[in-house]
């Protein structure tokens, strides 16, 4: 092999075996790429999701809003989701509501028009609801604690 076709070759593995799902979306949010990943958490397979609009993994109740700053990002190049992490509902082909984060990249023809946005996502589903126990616990807490608790004034 030589040294293009080897890097073309690990660059493909790494994005399949990877168990982040790694999605592209072209301008128009159309899935043009769908790994392994995706495959496992989402639960549809590439070929049906190829060629398929975004909204099979964006809850209705959203869609506006994602392809608001969808659109305005692949019109202004600019996005802060490049380094920070948004952390969003998703769907899954069952309609199960997951939870997940991720980043994305810009991808740019050679003239620099933004051909698209990649995604690498990660479901945090389960850390999502031990967070939502744990603050429900706390505030369980809280509440049992304040009848207990006697202001300064009233001490005297």
């Amino acid at each position: 092999m030589n040294d293009l076709s080897t890097h073309q070759w690990l660059c493909e593995s790494i994005v399949e075996q990877i168990p982040l799902a790694i999605i592209f979306g072209d301008r128009e949010g159309i899935v043009r790429l769908w790994n392994a990943g995706a495959a496992a958490m989402f639960g549809w397979s590439a070929d049906e999701a190829l060629g398929k609009s975004m909204d099979m993994i964006i809850p209705e109740k959203h869609r506006a809003r994602h392809w608001e700053g969808y659109f305005h990002v692949m019109e202004t190049g600019l996005t802060k989701y490049g380094q920070n992490v948004l952390a969003v509902p998703a769907l899954t082909k069952d309609g199960r509501r997951i939870s997940v984060e991720f980043n994305i990249a810009l991808l740019k023809a050679a003239d620099g028009q933004i051909l698209g946005a990649a995604a690498s996502i990660q479901d945090v589903t389960a850390r999502w609801e031990r967070d939502k126990a744990l603050r429900a616990r706390l505030a369980e807490l809280e509440a049992k604690l304040k009848p207990a608790r006697v202001p300064a004034e009233d001490k005297a």
